[in-house]
Formats: C-alpha cells, structure tokens, sequence
C-alpha cells in the first residue's frame, strides 16, 4: 500500500467523527489515546440517540412497537458480532458490560466450578489487570496455581518458556491477543493448539486486537473470547464474551435476576436457554444497539484496510520516534512495512518523567496516555513506574504524528535546557 493510497482511509473518515474537530489549548487536537477508547463516529453517535428519542422500551418483554423495535435492533447487534467474528451461532455471543465482566464470567461461572487445588492456569506477564485479577482470585479459592509466560529479549511472548509450561495439570490459558503496552501479537492461534494438546481450555482477550484486525474465532479454535465495545468505535459499558456454544451450556449462570431465567418458583428457578441465561436484568440497550452501528461501519472500511493502514502509520511512527534522542521503546520493532505489532508506542525519556511529558503535550493539543496501563507486573518487570504511550487508529494521520514528535521534541529540549 503506498503512502498516498494509506492517506485516504484517514481523509475518508476523519469527517465522520466530529470530536476530532476541535482544539484543545488553543491547538488543532491530536488524539492518539485510542488503547484506552477510541473515538466514535456520528453514525453510532445517531444510533444511540435515535434509540432514546424513538425506540426507547424494555427489550424481550413488551409486545408493542417500541419494545419490538427495540429488541429487533438490539438483538440485531448479537447477529452483527458472529459475523465480525465469524461465531458459528448467535447463541454463542453473551452481552457484558465491559471485557472485564466476560472475564469475570468464565472466572466465577467455568473456573470456580471446573479447577480445584493442583490444577495450573497458564497466563501472561503482559495481561491487563482484568485479566489477571480474575485468575488470582480463582486460584486463591480453588488452590489453582498460576504459572507465567515471560519475555523474549525483544520483548515478546516467549513462546519457547509457554511450551516448557504446560503438562497434564495445564487446565486453562487466558492470554492477550495484543499487548496493550508492548504492541506485540501473540501467536494465539499456536497457543491454543498446543493448549488444547494437553486438554487445557483457551481465552483469549481481544481488547486491543478487534479494533484493529480481522478475528475469525473459529479459524482460532479459542474456547472463549472478549470483546470491548469502547475501544472498538462503540459506546462504553457494552462489550461481549464469545463461548463455543457446548461449553456456555455446561457453565451455571453468573448472576440471578430477570432476563436470565425460564421459570420461577418459590424455592427454585429454571434458566433459560443461552445466550440469556448470562443475562440478568435489564442490558445495555441503547450502547448494544450503538455497537451493532460500529460494527457496521467498521466492516464497511473494511478489517484488512484498517490494518494495513495501521501497517503504515506504525512504521511512520516509529520512523519518526528514532529521531527523538534519549527515548527507550518497549516491545518489538515493527517491520519494514510496518507489521508484526499493534500502531502504538509506549516509552520513556531519559530527561522527562511520563506524566511531564503528557502535560505538556496536553498543552500542545495532542493527547497520549501515561502511567502502568492496568500492567503493572509488567511495568514491574521493566523496572518502570509510568510509561507514556501515543495509540493510532484509522482516523489519526501521519500530520498527527509529525505534530506528536515535534511536541515531543520540543518539550524534552525544554526540560534539558532547565536542567542545565
């Protein structure tokens, strides 16, 4: 793809998203904060209000015209997801409010009822704390032991140290399929073969990866996935967990209430039948309806487009972070076009703290994340407090990343000047 060709895509969709036409400071805003949520265009934007001005009903539970259309467009979005993800049924998508309640779901609902004390759960260094936690807490009551996947000397999954792990005891892996402060891709593909080898379970969190790439569950063979919908052009509170559809049968329920039941008694209760059994109480409506409208713009542009062009906006990036002297980047080099890892950056200064330099980037116009990035094991391992970290997606621009390194230039250039 050439650079005149990869421009298009950003120049197609910037005008959909009227937050990018701002200024913050007094300068045009450069949003590179999009590992932490991502903007949303108009069409999602009208998707939830339309649902508030004219469909606004209780879904499932009414037989007139608002509730019917609003259960239509709602379960309408549970249809979009299998085809985004090629699921084999609409029955094996459950509605969350977020990725970490999907995790927390196949914690409380599989993994408190399937490990017990010996039994080993493969994860990361690199997870995200909601992908973590959940764990440590299965394992504190099960007496489940965790065992971890290090790094390699480019900072990447080790894949060599994940084959000396596993063994019979091996029960579950939950990895994360790209790294939301390395960038790196994991080979979630060969992992699971190789998990599934040993009659372990797979999950795999797709946070960082939906957005930005084409995900075929069934071409993965992952037992369970996550989704969430605000990093991928969707409201927030919204995400979802894929499950193979004989697995979410076997798994109890949750948590109790309306929705998730198929007959009530005093003393007992009947479920009904998937996804809803996952379900209880009112959802989400309007953000669901809204991730249905992202996921359709989304697969308009195209998954392949957008990674391509991501190719090339991380290759400009990192063409243009290497003149900045005195910075140290975390996980692995892109390749020569720009493959190989997510179009994101996090590093440190050698002169200027990470919080600094954001609030001084801030003054700039340009927005970047700092801190430990809900990884702070790994920021442990790398012997770092806080790292700083510009994310792109489809809409960012290489003027953007031009604006980003000049601001960040200039202000590392003031710092040392300060400095003496």
């Amino acid at each position: 793809m050439t650079l005149a060709t990869a421009q298009t895509l950003a120049d197609r969709t910037r005008a959909d998203f009227p937050i990018l036409h701002q200024e913050v400071n007094g300068k045009p805003l450069v949003y590179l904060d999009n590992a932490a949520t991502s903007q949303k265009p108009k069409a999602v934007i009208e998707a939830l209000s339309h649902y508030y001005s004219q469909d606004n009903s209780n879904v499932h539970r009414g037989v007139h015209a608002l509730s019917a259309r609003a259960t239509d467009n709602y379960e309408g979005t549970r249809d979009k997801i299998v085809r985004f993800i090629n699921a084999q049924s609409r029955n094996e998508i459950v509605f969350t409010r977020n990725a970490s309640e999907a995790i927390n779901l196949v914690a409380y609902s599989w993994g408190m009822n399937h490990l017990k004390a010996g039994d080993e759960i493969i994860l990361s260094v690199m997870e995200h704390h909601s992908n973590l936690i959940p764990w440590q807490m299965v394992a504190q009551r099960t007496g489940a032991v965790l065992k971890f996947v290090g790094l390699t000397e480019t900072q990447e999954f080790d894949f060599e140290q994940y084959q000396s792990l596993l063994s019979e005891k091996t029960k579950l892996v939950a990895v994360v399929h790209v790294s939301n402060t390395l960038g790196c891709i994991n080979p979630v593909k060969e992992i699971g073969e190789l998990a599934h080898r040993q009659g372990a379970k797979v999950l795999i969190d797709a946070c960082q990866s939906l957005p930005h790439m084409p995900i075929d569950v069934q071409d993965l063979d992952c037992d369970w996935l996550v989704g969430s919908g605000h990093k991928m052009c969707a409201p927030t509170g919204i995400g979802f967990l894929y499950g193979k559809l004989a697995l979410l049968e076997s798994m109890p329920p949750f948590l109790g209430g309306g929705e998730m039941i198929a007959e009530v008694e005093l003393n007992s209760f009947t479920c009904a039948e998937l996804p809803h059994k996952f379900e209880a109480g009112t959802p989400a409506i309007g953000e669901a309806i809204a991730l249905g409208a992202a996921i359709d713009y989304l697969m308009d542009i195209g998954m392949e487009a957008i990674a391509d062009y991501e190719h090339e906006l991380c290759r400009y990036l990192y063409e243009k972070l290497a003149t900045v002297p005195g910075l140290t980047l975390y996980g692995p080099n892109p390749q020569a076009d720009g493959s190989g890892r997510a179009a994101l950056a996090s590093f440190t200064s050698a002169d200027v703290h990470a919080n600094d330099l954001s609030t001084l980037l801030d003054e700039s116009g340009v927005a970047i994340r700092t801190g430990h990035h809900c990884t702070q094991p790994l920021h442990k391992l790398l012997q770092q407090t806080s790292t700083a970290r510009a994310s792109l997606y489809f809409y960012n621009t290489h003027a953007e990343i031009d604006t980003f390194v000049a601001s960040l230039t200039d202000t590392i250039n003031f710092f040392q000047s300060i400095m003496g």
